[in-house]
């Protein structure tokens, strides 16, 4: 063997030993802490599925308080419950935070109606989509223009005047991840009025944002823009949106009457709700968990975000059922109006309250109650790793991941504190199929399957408050 292989041999041996000794050390550093917590996190995992009360709570939250929509009466019910539930269940610093939110109602009419040749006049499953203006008293009668895109929508431009534009575009079902297929779907939802008064069209209606083919239109929040005229907005059912789209390859002159009772009205006090275990050694250093408390009045808001929200309750609640004293104050945030902009998040960052606070670490729940297989953490490779060590932790409740991600729109405005941002995520296969519609019910909630997200939040945070980030 000549000299070069030799030391080409021995750089290798030393690069082995070296990488070996890593890897040993962070193993070693790994089982430490595993050691040190497994007793801990195996209570909070034995008593929440012994006696978890997270479904409990969110049948109270959908039985006594069914219609949350920001602003509303159901709204305010579902604040004061919640604080009551805080108070009920011995939690620190239990108190509202005052907001002001934007308040939109649905009306009592909703109809859409096909007038074809072909067919005769056939109703259509649609609901106004969220900050839409009505319609005239009367409804409003015209012909129907079928695109997929924006960009489609531009080439045909003025030939859309006085037109109802239908917007189209599924979610993309080959995306495994059903929220990045949400996300290439949205914009129509979101900007299709804005875009549509650009060309002249009187109204836009939007194929629903889900997964599934059924009958149930799907509702959610869509924006104008300021200096574009505001046209009234609807979403229309997956079954509906093929069969009007079939129909219109064989009768393209078909015309459609749309009637919408919704409005904007003056804004109104609302607030979010706070509670906590305060910090034995460091009470100022916070460890926030949160939902949001409103939700679209289609259904009652089960998984949208009743379970966000209970999954902080019941988390707090099990550390504290077991008499364990964490270093940093672990605090549930149930914040108001997500669905209208998320002002609940913005007002909660720069309140009053958080003067003297640190918020070390904020987890969100906004990803429904279905079974949890990982949790997303942003931070840094720094902190991803040092989450990462704790992944054994969560190995009994068969959850697959920690990897990079994280944050939510309600927490969003911490990271810009500094604030490490950590997102549950459960299975979201079957989550677009209730999202903002009528299917958004208790009944579509499997109590297990919540009590282990709950169970999951109380892991991560009680480890956040023992071992920072």
């Amino acid at each position: 063997m000549n000299r070069f292989k030799k030391l080409c041999c021995v750089l290798g041996t030393v690069f082995l030993l070296q990488g070996s000794v890593l890897l040993s050390a962070a193993n070693g550093q790994e089982s430490k802490i595993v050691k040190k917590y497994l007793a801990i996190t195996e209570s909070i995992r034995k008593e929440g599925l012994l006696h978890g009360r997270a479904f409990a709570m969110l049948k109270e939250l959908t039985t006594q308080a069914p219609s949350r929509l920001g602003g509303s009466s159901g709204a305010a019910a579902a604040v004061e419950l919640t604080r009551q539930m805080m108070q009920d269940m011995g939690f620190d610093n239990v108190h509202l935070e005052s907001i002001i939110v934007q308040r939109w109602v649905r009306g009592v009419e909703e109809a859409a109606i096909v007038n074809s040749a072909a067919v005769g006049s056939v109703p259509l499953s649609v609901c106004a989509l969220g900050n839409s203006i009505g319609t005239p008293e009367m409804g409003i009668t015209a012909p129907v223009v079928e695109v997929d895109s924006f960009d489609e929508l531009h080439k045909i431009g003025a030939g859309a005047k006085g037109e109802i534009i239908f917007f189209n575009r599924p979610m993309d079902p080959t995306e495994m991840n059903t929220f990045r297929a949400y996300g290439g779907a949205v914009d129509q939802r979101t900007q299709g009025a804005a875009e549509g008064a650009k060309v002249g069209a009187v109204a836009v209606l939007v194929r629903s944002v889900t997964t599934s083919l059924d009958d149930y239109p799907h509702t959610g929040m869509m924006r104008y823009n300021p200096g574009v005229k505001k046209i009234p907005a609807a979403a229309i059912s997956t079954i509906d949106a093929n069969f009007l789209s079939d129909l219109l390859k064989q009768e393209p002159d078909v015309q459609l009457h749309l009637k919408l009772g919704c409005k904007n009205l003056s804004p109104v006090p609302s607030a979010n709700v706070a509670g906590q275990i305060t910090g034995t050694e460091k009470p100022e250093e916070i460890i926030l968990m949160g939902g949001h408390l409103d939700a679209w009045e289609l259904g009652t808001g089960a998984h949208d975000d009743g379970a966000g929200c209970v999954h902080a309750l019941e988390a707090v609640r099990l550390i504290k059922k077991l008499g364990l004293k964490p270093k940093r104050t672990i605090r549930a945030v149930m914040f108001m109006n997500e669905e209208f902009g998320s002002s609940g998040g913005r007002e909660y960052a720069v309140a009053k309250e958080r003067k003297g606070e640190k918020h070390v670490a904020a987890i969100e729940s906004d990803r429904g109650g279905f079974l949890p297989i990982g949790f997303g953490v942003g931070g840094g490779e720094k902190t991803l790793r040092k989450v990462q060590s704790w992944f054994k932790l969560f190995e009994p409740l068969e959850m697959y991941w920690l990897r990079k991600g994280g944050g939510g729109g309600d927490i969003a405005p911490l990271a810009k504190q500094g604030t490490v941002m950590l997102g549950l995520v459960p299975d979201d296969q079957r989550y677009f199929n209730v999202h903002h519609s009528a299917n958004d019910i208790l009944h579509a909630v499997n109590d297990r399957e919540l009590e282990l997200g709950a169970i999951a939040m109380a892991i991560m945070a009680y480890m956040l408050s023992e071992e920072g980030i």
